[in-house]
């Protein structure tokens, strides 16, 4: 690529390339984990957090409707991938975690491609990682204000 225009033109076609790709990836493992896509997603964002949250909490992770979140705890709760348990600080809200073995059942699922996504991740130098780190950084949140305004615009 021999200027700004093709190298822009380039990342945009691969950032589709990977979408597609990692929709693909994600849908078969919620098929080897028995799962929904969406469940995947939010047992991965659910890893993420700190400690339990609130099932609106939740729904603002994954982008869900409260009542689709309340219904997506209880698939993964029924599944065996999640726990509610009382909020201490309020009896009337329940938290939400990962069951204890939720995580060793996704990362059993998640041996082989961790191993092969982190291959590619090997050819970076720490600097190029950091690039790709705030690249990815950036776009998920544009990616986010750009769903809160794709479903809360009028068309």
């Amino acid at each position: 690529m021999s200027n700004r225009a093709e190298l822009l033109e380039r990342v945009v076609g691969e950032s589709q390339r990977h979408y597609a790709a990692y929709t693909l990836f994600n849908q078969a493992m919620a098929d080897r984990l028995g799962l929904h896509p969406t469940d995947v997603q939010c047992i991965a964002l659910l890893d993420l957090e700190p400690g339990a949250v609130t099932t609106g909490r939740i729904a603002e992770l994954t982008g869900l409707a409260s009542g689709s979140a309340s219904r997506l705890v209880d698939r993964l709760e029924k599944a065996g991938f999640v726990q509610r348990r009382p909020d201490p600080d309020d009896r009337r809200k329940a938290l939400v975690a990962l069951a204890p073995d939720a995580a060793a059942r996704v990362a059993a699922a998640w041996e082989t491609p961790g191993k092969a996504f982190g291959a590619v991740l090997e050819r970076y130098t720490d600097e190029q990682l950091q690039i790709i780190a705030d690249y990815l950084e950036a776009a998920a949140e544009v990616g986010r204000d750009q769903a809160r305004r794709l479903s809360t615009e009028t068309p």
